[in-house]
């Protein structure tokens, strides 16, 4: 298995330190790779995308990844998890729900065997001045948080501890295969 992800201010970094976390409790090794320092596939079994979303698209270095990978004449398993603040209401996690994964899976042609959307992290007191403008901006019209001291953890760890196992669990699969 290839554990890759995206991010742009840590916390996707922290999501998938965590899923590797366990998934070697759980008896799979895998160490996540930063697609923003490159991403070749080398294991044909299974391969874990983990991007975060930044103003409407997943982060450059996964997108290039995804287009990558949907132009493989026979791709491997896919999981595919998407990072994003939207993903702070439960109804827009689902690869249906999630606009931004829903967007990608077309675009890129994918048919990932898990697709899910992860709450982020609203951290507006690190943001620059212009995320910190562009963000309270889409907050206003997603009806989020707009005070700009304001930082909320919005992801669930008991979800993301859920979607290990079932990585854990398509891992073992892929390897009986």
């Amino acid at each position: 298995m290839q554990f890759f992800f995206a991010s742009h201010d840590g916390h996707t970094r922290h999501i998938a330190q965590h899923i590797a976390d366990r998934l070697a409790a759980g008896g799979i090794a895998v160490m996540p790779q930063d697609l923003a320092e490159g991403g070749a596939l080398t294991d044909r079994d299974l391969i874990v995308v983990l991007a975060a979303v930044r103003y409407g698209r997943h982060l450059p270095a996964a997108e290039r990844f995804l287009a990558s990978f949907g132009a493989l004449a026979s791709p491997p398993p896919l999981v595919f998890l998407s990072v994003n603040l939207t993903a702070r209401k439960p109804e827009k996690r689902s690869a249906t729900g999630s606009p931004y994964l829903r967007k990608a899976l077309r675009r890129h042609r994918l048919k990932p065997v898990l697709a899910q959307a992860i709450a982020g992290r609203l951290d507006y007191p690190r943001y620059t001045p212009f995320d910190r403008f562009m963000i309270r901006l889409i907050m206003t019209m997603t009806n989020g948080p707009t005070d700009p001291s304001t930082t909320v953890e919005y992801t669930d760890w008991s979800e993301v501890d859920q979607l290990a196992d079932a990585i854990l669990k398509l891992a073992h699969e892929s390897a009986k295969a």
